[in-house]
């Protein structure tokens, strides 16, 4: 069957991670291997709206798949939300010639995406949009890995590693806030591999005094004398928590937040084979005729699923991590 697709745009939008510029430079190789042209859509979903574009060739994706960020930019637009919003993105759309969209985001990217087709079906204009999973808090839940949650995990481990050593030096606790406003992923999975005395997530209803201060109580008496506290933004400010402590336990607790720093570096090897991966996989969905789906890793495969079905997806958490972690910290030895 003869290709349809002529011309593609691509995007990045919500929050940024590591590994988006990878998965832009996938698609717009792909789609030129393929004999389509590419035009990097900036500023995520408002950047359609504004016309604000730029003509993508294999040179212009050089030396990117290093890069931290998206040299797309990225932004939250409100006026996409309204359906006269994306009554001025179908009309760039339309100026462009584009005959689909590939997206690189989270669930607000995606439903974008969704919402926008649906708008040019019933205009009588058939606009294909893939998503690409990218957000570091690994939350989307049609896939088992979203690009750049490694790169997070790493950056907040370094810093954690490096807080310790002077923790230790001095006796002291620190609680450490990571992202993770709706779901845990990154602070149990973080406060694994630290060997975290305690990890708060928001999956999890939060016992202060069994959570917390009975793990540093019975840390201290299995001869520990520095304690590391992990919270997912979600689960409690990191702030509170350090005065209870102090008020609890009398310690004299060191906070901090780590923030965006966990956006930003450069993506691991992890980040950019899957980034390589999804962006040729969502180019080849477009060419083989397929619309308006997420391409999403199963079991180690890379798989397009049905966008509208991948959208009401739920993801189990593996709160069998939680239990690792408690019996491997001094206080579950202790109880045990």
């Amino acid at each position: 069957m003869e290709n349809q697709i002529h011309r593609i745009g691509v995007l990045t939008s919500g929050g940024d991670a590591p590994g988006m510029n990878a998965a832009v430079r996938a698609v717009v190789r792909t789609a030129q291997d393929c004999g389509i042209e590419c035009v990097g859509i900036r500023r995520g979903w408002n950047g359609l709206i504004t016309s604000d574009f730029v003509q993508l060739g294999a040179t212009s994706v050089s030396h990117i798949i290093d890069k931290g960020g998206t040299i797309l930019y990225t932004a939250r637009s409100e006026e996409f939300m309204t359906e006269a919003g994306r009554d001025k993105a179908l009309s760039t759309c339309r100026l462009l010639g584009l005959d689909g969209i590939v997206a690189i985001g989270g669930d607000g990217t995606f439903r974008g995406a969704l919402a926008l087709s649906r708008q040019a079906a019933a205009a009588g204009y058939g606009l294909r949009v893939v998503g690409i999973p990218a957000t570091i808090d690994n939350d989307i839940g049609c896939s088992h890995y979203t690009i750049g949650f490694d790169t997070a995990c790493n950056t907040a481990v370094e810093c954690i590693d490096k807080l310790r050593d002077t923790m230790q030096s001095h006796e002291r606790c620190s609680v450490v806030e990571v992202m993770g406003r709706h779901a845990g992923h990154l602070a149990l999975y973080v406060g694994l591999a630290v060997g975290a005395t305690a990890v708060l997530i928001p999956e999890r209803q939060v016992d202060f005094d069994q959570d917390i201060v009975e793990k540093i109580r019975q840390a201290r008496l299995a001869g520990t004398t520095h304690y590391m506290v992990v919270v997912a933004e979600g689960a409690g400010s990191a702030a509170d928590i350090g005065k209870r402590i102090h008020e609890e336990l009398g310690l004299d607790p060191r906070v901090t937040v780590l923030g965006h720093i966990q956006r930003g570096g450069s993506p691991s090897a992890r980040d950019r084979e899957t980034a390589s991966r999804m962006g040729y996989k969502a180019v080849m969905a477009l060419v083989s005729g397929q619309g308006n789906c997420i391409i999403a890793t199963q079991d180690g495969r890379i798989v397009d699923l049905d966008m509208e079905e991948a959208l009401q997806m739920k993801k189990s958490f593996p709160m069998e991590r939680y239990q690792i972690l408690e019996a491997l910290t001094l206080s579950g030895s202790h109880r045990r």
